[in-house]
């Protein structure tokens, strides 16, 4: 599934949580955020993941440090305790809607 322009905004919130939850667990980079998300039937350009994860980070959600130097550099992205916290709560959502659209509750 091809996240298209008709679907970006819907499905923008999912490629968010899959951002904190795995920045939850821990350090990941961009190139293996859009390679996961890949794996999971998304594809993003960089140039749709690396505004939001610089959003996210802004908003407090990430935080970011280079490791590396050169062409080897890396931004690694981390969840900060709010970005923890907003995965925490999310989940219920999402356990909630689940329950509606999958399960019939």
């Amino acid at each position: 599934m091809a996240v298209g322009t008709d679907n970006q905004e819907l499905l923008g919130g999912l490629i968010r949580l899959h951002v904190l939850h795995h920045a939850a667990e821990g350090e990941l980079y961009g190139h293996w955020m859009i390679e996961e998300l890949g794996r999971h039937g998304y594809r993003l350009s960089p140039g749709t993941l690396y505004p939001m994860l610089h959003a996210m980070e802004r908003r407090g959600y990430l935080k970011s440090k280079v490791q590396g130097t050169g062409r080897r550099a890396r931004r690694m992205y981390r969840a900060t305790k709010k970005g923890r916290d907003a995965l925490a709560f999310a989940k219920s959502r999402v356990r909630e809607l689940f329950g509606e659209l999958i399960e019939g509750r």
